[in-house]
């Protein structure tokens, strides 16, 4: 996705107090950073239609152009890395 100010930007669904989530943010944003890509962060509770879709599958990483073009938890660095190379 890219930002209102014209930057490539990730989206990662969490929510407070859950351990997967900081796990996630801890694996993606290094490589983010490193690739020039903004890292926004999304708190699910603060809507119901995002509860609805993500509420028992979060932390989820994705790129909010394109539906669908996510990965759910359990990923790994060489996933973060596949959804920053789709971001090219």
């Amino acid at each position: 996705m890219t930002s209102e100010r014209g930057e490539r930007e990730l989206v990662l669904y969490h929510t407070a107090g859950c351990h997967l989530c900081e796990l996630a943010e801890a694996i993606a944003l290094p490589l983010v950073a490193a690739a020039g890509v903004r890292l926004r962060l999304v708190d699910i509770a603060d809507s119901d239609a995002l509860m609805e879709r993500y509420g028992t599958r979060i932390p989820v990483l994705a790129n909010a152009a394109v539906l669908g073009e996510e990965i759910g938890w359990p990923f790994d660095e060489a996933a973060v890395r596949g959804l920053l190379a789709a971001l090219s």
